[in-house]
């Protein structure tokens, strides 16, 4: 459940490549979908 107005802090492992899996889970973990997700790396 996502609660406006919280920080949120992910650990991202520092490789050039994720599984896909685990970036998923972390996608997940930030509250948001794929689709916003990739929007966010377009910017």
């Amino acid at each position: 459940m996502k609660k406006e107005g919280r920080e949120i802090i992910l650990s991202i492992l520092e490789h050039r490549v994720l599984d896909r899996g685990l970036l998923r889970a972390l996608i997940r973990d930030a509250y948001l979908s794929v689709e916003e997700f990739n929007l966010l790396l377009k910017k």
